[in-house]
């Protein structure tokens, strides 16, 4: 059986300096609920538009060695690449040499395989929130909560849950109305994250791309009019949140019955092929294969990875998109503007 909480007791955190190293998206965001929640909050990042950005911000901003050395509890929020580095570069050796430390990271990559190996004398806990820094924000302006994943990886202070869980109050995850955090692992977060990266999305993404070439290229319809149909309304953002709400399968009530046939009938006809892919996938990620995968690409300098977006990026669809988006934009002005 899953274990949720719904709150947490920052009592645990009131006496700390707790260190966002990174000031990126996540980084940004969380630093600034912590600090709304009355917690010691202060910067590492190296010294750039970030560094500047958080100082703007009102934090004390500082290498990240120093960071480290003036906290007693760090968030190590960025990315999953880079994650090693400055760890192994910046950290390590101060953790070392405290008599007790706090790390916590927003994914579970890097502890499930074994690429960062913190100390004993290290409580390295897990709150991974399940949805953009910009979704996060809004609901804290709302004063509601969101979904997170806890994990404990290593329980040096034999207290080490609670820490995960009054973090996840500092961020303004749980504490409040539509807060919940689900008791998890580094191993699971990075294995349904991964996955989801390798299945389901791309397999979305790839879909259209296929509806798009057919439905232009070869049935004449018209490259705004397709891309309207595939996201751009905003009908599919709608269906997603009702899936949330309701369901996979009951937010299906709300379509027409040729709608509701035509999905549940194709369902049931694609499932096995799709079902194959994602057990593919799945044991890639799971035996480590993938990892080693992104780390040869880390070494290559992220060649296949600029190489794709560069041939993504000069799609027909790409080039539809601006000119469709450009007037949306410039209809929503002349609404705006009573035109």
């Amino acid at each position: 059986m899953a274990e949720f909480f719904t709150d947490g007791d920052l009592r645990l955190l009131r006496d700390k300096v707790i260190g966002v190293i990174g000031y990126g998206n996540q980084g940004s965001v969380q630093a600034r609920i912590l600090r709304e929640n009355g917690l010691n909050v202060i910067v590492g990042n190296i010294r750039d538009e970030y560094w500047e950005r958080a100082e703007r911000d009102g934090f004390k901003v500082y290498e990240i060695k120093e960071a480290v050395e003036r906290s007693d509890v760090a968030l190590l929020l960025v990315p999953d690449e880079v994650a090693a580095d400055v760890y192994y570069g910046e950290m390590e050796d101060v953790i070392k040499g405290k008599k007790f430390f706090i790390l916590d990271f927003a994914s579970g990559y890097n502890i499930a395989y074994d690429i960062i190996k913190p100390p004993r004398n290290t409580d390295v806990i897990m709150v991974a929130p399940r949805m953009f820094s910009w979704g996060i924000l809004e609901r804290h302006r709302q004063g509601l909560g969101y979904p997170v994943l806890l994990g404990v990886a290593q329980d040096a202070s034999g207290k080490a849950w609670d820490y995960a869980r009054a973090l996840a109050k500092g961020i303004g995850a749980i504490g409040r109305p539509g807060g919940l955090a689900l008791r998890s692992s580094f191993e699971e977060e990075a294995f349904l994250d991964l996955l989801s990266e390798h299945t389901h999305i791309p397999i979305l993404i790839a879909s259209m791309l296929a509806y798009f070439e057919i439905a232009t290229k070869r049935y004449g319809a018209s490259p705004e009019a397709a891309i309207l149909e595939l996201y751009a309304s905003g009908e599919l953002a709608e269906q997603a949140k009702a899936m949330a709400e309701e369901g996979l399968i009951e937010q299906l009530k709300y379509h027409s019955r040729t709608s509701q046939y035509g999905q549940l009938t194709r369902i049931q006809k694609y499932y096995r092929q799709i079902e194959d892919i994602v057990e593919e996938e799945a044991e890639k990620i799971w035996n480590g294969g993938f990892a080693r995968e992104f780390a040869e690409e880390k070494l290559s300098g992220m060649l296949v990875l600029r190489r794709l977006r560069k041939i993504f990026g000069e799609m027909d669809l790409v080039k539809a998109e601006k000119k469709l988006f450009e007037a949306l934009k410039k209809s929503e002005k002349g609404v705006a503007g009573g035109a």
